[in-house]
């Protein structure tokens, strides 16, 4: 599985999600020297990244912790992050692997922040790794590119640089640019098994299956003894609708580790998809008994949530949705509780419960606003509350009022330069105009949408139907149905619907 934890809190935000694994290749030799080599020029040829510590002890610490995140062993990979730091509290690129390990949103922004505090005293190419992420927390895409490509001019024969910059792209959907550097990553470093990962999603995003079952089968050569390789091909067979095959490799991950949660939720959405909800939720219960901090308690409700909400439970989600939200409370992690109020706003607007959903909305805001989360993702989160006071408006069918905040949304995307962000704002366009039964518009504004998002697919296919093209209305249907995702309430929120419509039945 891809994914960071800290990747909800940032989209709840419109935040970018940041490059995976920008954590910086170890050196062989005997540990950097302290503060001094941040101002070494580049070693020739490119070098590798270093790693700057003055404590041995706490270069292997950190070495041990790298080596599990690039398993996905987070939890695992915690005590080691944190015994590093302990031993060298300058330890900037430790601390940015707290953050990016981090499991809360708290967590993550502590660190981060304690890791640009100490970008001066490491080397160049670690400043940049961390400026960078900050930039992409900061959603400063523009800046977060230019960090990363000056990461790959000044290491270009450091795999780790080329993965990073690869993650940027991903992030950005550019998959065939992403494909370019995880490959160039394996050239420099043919063993390295995170790149086989990566690239085996980009191919699978791509929709090149066929290249993405041979990266996730050479990456299960490459660890065989790991459980994320399994969990990795179990996800593209989860996506190609193999799901039989799909539990069977799932399975696999967990004999190697019973702790790799990850497989469970996996299982559950294999489950759901061959129409076994209750199955599917027992598996997700024996996930949350084995959870071992909150972080990964959040994993098991939301897919819960997830699995009720495809159901048509919403009351049911909403109850799970608010044991999140305490779990946040109980150490005021603000980007979670500020994500759970967004969640709730969404499943209240699928309810047709419009005024109860500005209500959370606004709560969302006013934590972020009442916190001290930087200014930046204070902005961000304001220019969200636009899209999110548009489907508010969809919902009551005040379009004047819908138009008004798509085009302060689109006013603030214009200036933040966010190519996700542009996508919304033809989201939130194209489902104004499907609302207005303006089809034609629909159509022109959706497939500029993100079209990794099923509703968007579904909302295509409603497009078409309303223009009478029967037969790319069920394309697009049959699209939104057999999306087969990890936990998404956007695909919960369609995936019956699409399914009746693609098969000619009548819409639930």
């Amino acid at each position: 599985m891809r994914r960071n934890r800290y990747e909800g809190f940032l989209l709840i935000f419109g935040l970018a999600v940041l490059a995976a694994g920008s954590c910086a290749k170890q050196q062989e030799s005997a540990p950097a020297a302290p503060t001094n080599e941040a101002k070494a020029p580049t070693p020739p040829g490119g070098g590798k990244i270093p790693v700057t510590t003055a404590s041995a002890e706490a270069k292997a610490e950190f070495l041990k912790g790298q080596d599990l995140a690039d398993k996905l062993l987070i939890t695992d990979s915690l005590q080691h992050f944190e015994k590093a730091v302990a031993l060298d509290p300058n330890f900037a690129l430790a601390e940015l692997n707290l953050a990016t390990s981090a499991p809360t949103g708290n967590g993550f922004f502590e660190h981060l922040h304690k890791a640009v505090g100490l970008a001066d005293k490491a080397s160049n190419g670690e400043r940049l790794l961390i400026l960078g992420t900050e930039a992409g927390a900061n959603n400063d895409l523009l800046k977060q590119k230019e960090y990363f490509d000056q990461l790959v001019a000044a290491y270009p024969n450091d795999e780790r640089a080329h993965f990073s910059l690869g993650g940027y792209y991903f992030a950005q959907q550019d998959y065939p640019q992403a494909i370019e550097h995880y490959k160039k990553a394996l050239e420099l470093e043919p063993n390295y098994s995170n790149a086989y990962n990566l690239l085996g999603y980009a191919y699978r995003q791509a929709g090149d299956y066929p290249n993405a079952e041979k990266a996730f089968q050479r990456y299960i050569e490459l660890i065989p003894k790991d459980p994320n390789p399994y969990d990795s091909y179990a996800e593209l067979l989860l996506k190609m609708g193999r799901f039989d095959d799909s539990i069977v490799q799932y399975r696999k991950a967990l004999e190697v580790d019973p702790n790799f949660l990850n497989a469970h939720q996996g299982i559950a959405m294999d489950l759901l998809y061959l129409g076994k909800p209750r199955e599917a939720t027992a598996e997700l219960e024996n996930s949350a008994r084995k959870a071992r901090n909150d972080g990964e308690r959040r994993t098991a409700l939301f897919a819960q949530t997830v699995v009720d909400i495809d159901g048509g439970k919403f009351a049911k989600a909403l109850e799970e949705v608010d044991q999140q939200y305490a779990l946040g409370e109980k150490t005021h992690d603000v980007p979670a509780m500020a994500f759970d109020r967004g969640l709730r706003g969404n499943i209240l607007v699928e309810m047709g419960k419009a005024d109860q959903a500005r209500a959370e909305f606004d709560r969302a805001v006013e934590l972020v606003e009442g916190s001290d989360l930087s200014q930046e993702i204070k902005d961000n989160t304001k220019l969200v509350h636009h899209f999110n006071l548009a489907t508010v408006a969809v919902a009551k069918k005040n379009f004047a009022a819908a138009k008004k905040e798509a085009d302060a949304y689109r006013t603030g995307v214009a200036s933040s330069k966010n190519p996700l962000q542009k996508r919304f704002a033809h989201e939130l366009d194209g489902t104004i105009a499907l609302a207005e039964k303006d089809y034609d518009k629909a159509l022109a504004e959706l497939p500029q949408a993100n079209l990794q998002n099923p509703y968007n697919l579904y909302r295509l296919g409603q497009a078409y139907q309303g223009k009478g093209d029967k037969e790319k209305a069920k394309e697009f249907f049959t699209k939104a149905a057999n999306f087969n995702g990890l936990p998404s309430q956007n695909y919960a929120y369609i995936r019956l619907k699409a399914k009746a419509l693609a098969g000619g039945e009548k819409k639930a």
